[in-house]
């Protein structure tokens, strides 16, 4: 059994994002969930977004805090007090992190044309290693039930993978508002 790895420790960027990153226009003000050491981060701002990185964790925050393009916030997002209340943004992307209760507030922090890029592990993660509660692992079809009715699909994928050197269990979306047909990558 191979175990899976956390893979914030790198500085590449998800592959998926860097495959969807073309959905996100240049100067766009982009939202980085749960943005630890700022891999993310710092991809999407030497490509032209202005990032916010949130994370409750500042000191991976401020490893790259110091960016061109990045603002970071220390927050935790689930608590009852959400830190972004009133905010927009043209895109949110969030990588390996779920706290269900928040998902429809982030979907709420685009407006009609925004972008939606988000990757996490799913249920069948548990026999490959962490995460494996349930609560941290998307059920099949999860992403989509979420987007449907609110935004269109460009991309989605759930199953197995291996990625950064591990097995894993992943779902993974890219979707768009109402701007269609979306402009895509050669």
């Amino acid at each position: 059994m191979t175990q899976s790895s956390n893979p914030h420790g790198t500085l590449e960027p998800s592959a998926w994002l860097v495959r969807h990153s073309s959905l996100i226009a240049p100067g766009a003000r982009v939202l980085d969930v749960a943005a630890g050491r700022g891999r993310q981060s710092v991809y999407l701002a030497a490509h032209g977004a202005r990032v916010v990185a949130i994370d409750r964790d500042a000191d991976a925050l401020a490893t790259f805090a110091t960016t061109h393009n990045v603002t970071t916030r220390v927050a935790d997002l689930e608590t009852d007090d959400w830190p972004l209340a009133g905010e927009r943004f043209d895109a949110v992307v969030c990588v390996h992190y779920l706290y269900r209760p928040r998902l429809a507030a982030l979907l709420d922090l685009l407006g009609d044309t925004g972008v939606l890029i988000y990757e996490t592990f799913a249920v069948g993660n548990e026999a490959y290693g962490r995460p494996s509660n349930p609560a941290y692992l998307l059920r099949e079809g999860e992403l989509l039930a979420l987007v449907q009715g609110r935004m269109s699909v460009v991309a989605f994928e759930q199953g197995l993978t291996s990625q950064y050197g591990t097995t894993a269990v992943v779902q993974r979306i890219a979707a768009i508002g109402s701007a269609w047909p979306p402009t895509l990558a050669p």
